[in-house]
């Protein structure tokens, strides 16, 4: 047995969960695992635009989810790698799990899909596929060194879930600014889930100036409204050009939270020398980044947003609790 689950793995031997191809999702814990009833799967962002992109139709990217987790045992796309996370109940603990959970709590975990053993026995037939929240019929299982949280009790499931899944983004942000005091913050996609709790965050945190840049007139109104953002401006993030020259005056943080590819060189035009980019889509190619900074002479510190920092769950609830623009945003996005 072992707390990382190199025991769940089936293929390739020797490697941890999240590398290895299949893995063995039998809801039957170990002595520190611990089983969940999965009720909904939150796909991410970058994952569910490729599914849609690739197969067109809800019911297409329907089977396509079904096919992914019946082969691997587990929700990892093989184009972007990425997966998400799940809400569920829990069903049974390990004798020596050390998560303090019990039977009966209702829980969203913030360990990827990609690295949980996943059973789907409903064929997600309550899901349309038109939509990243999946209700879903199932079984998953948690490690020793897994991460879990109980759903808190003062707001909707699907709004918990959501906030819950891009909790490592503001926790991060909010350590990043605070070591630029004072400082200019840009945020690439703030009018999404990860992008408007960063603002947040970075205002908390005492930035002086918050840029968001966003796609669409549209978004552009919804984050003027929720009062996020010192400036809002329309952009495509896959155009360095076009980013810095919307931004203006180079900020000292500048924090990326788009689902498509190709929005690397923007972010770091945008970036003072001196500064800090944070990468946190998972269509982000580091060696993009890398090369790029490289060949502009950028003198900047490029991090990869890994979702966990510790008290980030209870972080990101505090935010969409204390900062009703952010809640206003989440909820437009799950009645559009």
């Amino acid at each position: 047995m072992s707390a990382y689950g190199l025991h769940r793995v089936i293929e390739p031997a020797g490697v941890l969960p999240q590398q290895a191809w299949r893995l063995d999702a039998e809801p039957v814990p170990a002595a520190d695992e611990v089983i969940v009833a999965v009720e909904r799967l939150n796909l991410d962002a970058a994952s569910f635009r490729q599914l849609r992109e690739q197969h067109g139709s809800g019911a297409a990217v329907r089977q396509a989810v079904l096919d992914i987790v019946g082969e691997r045992g587990k929700m990892q796309n093989p184009v972007t790698g990425s997966g998400g996370m799940l809400l569920g109940t829990v069903l049974e603990v390990g004798p020596e799990s050390p998560l303090g959970l019990k039977a009966g709590d209702r829980i969203a975990t913030l360990v990827s899909l990609t690295l949980t053993p996943l059973r789907i026995n409903d064929g997600l037939q309550d899901w349309d596929g038109e939509d990243e929240q999946v209700p879903c019929r199932g079984t998953a299982v948690l490690f020793g060194r897994s991460i879990a949280a109980v759903l808190p009790d003062d707001m909707p499931n699907e709004l918990a879930l959501s906030v819950l899944d891009v909790c490592g983004a503001p926790a991060l942000t909010d350590r990043v600014v605070r070591k630029h005091p004072g400082g200019s913050v840009l945020v690439l996609g703030g009018g999404g889930k990860s992008g408007s709790l960063s603002l947040a965050a970075a205002r908390q945190a005492g930035a002086s100036r918050l840029v968001a840049l966003v796609p669409t007139e549209r978004e552009a109104a919804q984050v003027l409204q929720s009062g996020l953002a010192d400036e809002v401006v329309i952009a495509d993030a896959r155009n360095p050009v076009a980013v810095a020259e919307a931004v203006g005056k180079q900020v000292d943080v500048t924090v990326v939270c788009v689902d498509v590819p190709g929005c690397e060189h923007g972010a770091i035009l945008a970036t003072a020398d001196g500064g800090t980019v944070i990468f946190f889509s998972m269509a982000t190619s580091f060696s993009a980044a890398a090369l790029g900074a490289e060949g502009l002479a950028a003198d900047v510190e490029m991090l990869v947003g890994n979702g966990y920092v510790p008290g980030h769950a209870q972080f990101a609830l505090d935010l969409v609790r204390s900062q009703a623009g952010v809640r206003a945003l989440f909820e437009q996005r799950q009645t559009a």
